[in-house]
């Protein structure tokens, strides 16, 4: 049986959370290791941030817990012991469903760190199934190869991604677009999907959705847009934006557009930044959102303006996305949310 079967959907990010999960980074895995101080007080501003409005567990390797406690021990953080290699617990942490009388399940997706482009990721995909016989619910495990940052959806049957991603022959070379979402629409329960052309010019992950667009409510979507035509992000935003424009979901609905505008362009020692105001998170209560400074100061004010007039009922907490985005993604590359079940 399927989740869709027994009735499970994916909730909503905006919907009540339990708690969220993340991961602690790995120094021996990252892109610059030199960067660990840094990266490592990037994270514990979002965990501390996050800790405001709602329970935080972070996931770290059993070695290392004494030293992540004395950086990050509070109220509302927990430290979790699993053995991981990757920091990005989006992508290979479980996506939790549920169903109409409020029972929770965990989808245990298969993890081949975006494409094989990170050795080992034996361990990285172990932890989803950890975390959900931790938090003790009905696991599904998923014959895709998915990422949770590839995918958003408006809890109401409609979802979110890309082609450049999703039907990347580095992920699943076998199986068709209909195949494709036909699984994904078996594990999430949603009905139909909005598939995006490609994500942000340098992402590494070719081209997460939670880089360019995303559901604010049913019927309503955010999506980061470039009006340089000498970026490459002009074009690719453009295409996207004009899919946007033509879709309906799965309830019919047109949908209501809200365009952030991306920052400038920052280089660093591996090429283009994917910075994108998009990968901010929901919380309890709240949103947190990335923001870059320097050159990106005015655009900066600009998302947080934007966000907070779509969501009025919530506080906007601003966290430096700089020390993060150096090793590839975000806020929301970094967290897994957990539904609030009954």
């Amino acid at each position: 049986m399927y989740p869709k079967d027994l009735n499970y959907t994916m909730p909503p990010e905006w919907a009540k959370h339990e708690r969220t999960f993340i991961s602690w980074p790995v120094q021996a895995s990252m892109c610059f290791p030199d960067n660990h101080e840094s990266v490592c007080q990037g994270y514990t501003d979002i965990i501390k941030a996050m800790a405001e409005f709602e329970p935080v567990t972070v996931v770290v390797n059993p070695d290392e817990l004494e030293s992540v406690q004395k950086l990050v021990g509070g109220p509302n953080v927990e430290l979790l012991p699993i053995e991981h290699s990757d920091a990005w617990l989006r992508d290979n942490g479980p996506t939790f469903v549920v169903n109409p009388s409020g029972g929770l399940a965990g989808v245990n997706w298969k993890f081949n760190a975006w494409g094989g482009k990170y050795s080992p990721w034996d361990l990285d995909d172990e932890v989803a199934p950890q975390i959900l016989e931790h938090v003790q619910v009905k696991r599904f495990d998923a014959p895709l190869v998915m990422e949770g940052g590839s995918i958003h959806t408006d809890g109401e049957g409609t979802l979110l991604t890309t082609e450049e991603c999703l039907l990347n022959a580095n992920r699943n070379p076998d199986l068709s677009r209909t195949e494709i979402e036909e699984q994904v629409r078996r594990y999430t329960g949603t009905e139909s999907i909005i598939w995006l052309k490609r994500g942000l010019s340098g992402d590494e992950t070719d081209g997460h959705v939670d880089n360019i667009a995303c559901f604010a409510a049913p019927g309503k979507v955010i999506i980061q847009v470039c009006e340089d035509p000498q970026d490459e992000n002009y074009e690719i935003t453009a295409e996207n934006l004009a899919i946007l424009e033509q879709a309906t979901d799965a309830r019919g609905r047109k949908l209501e557009i809200i365009k952030i505008q991306q920052p400038p362009r920052v280089d660093g020692e591996d090429g283009r930044l994917t910075l994108s105001y998009l990968n901010f998170y929901f919380v309890n209560g709240g949103i947190i959102l990335p923001v870059f400074g320097g050159t990106a100061a005015a655009t900066d004010k600009l998302a947080e303006q934007v966000l907070a007039e779509v969501f009025p009922d919530r506080r906007i907490r601003t966290v430096s996305g700089m020390a993060v985005i150096t090793e590839g993604g975000n806020v929301h590359c970094t967290t897994q949310q957990m539904p609030a079940g009954n």
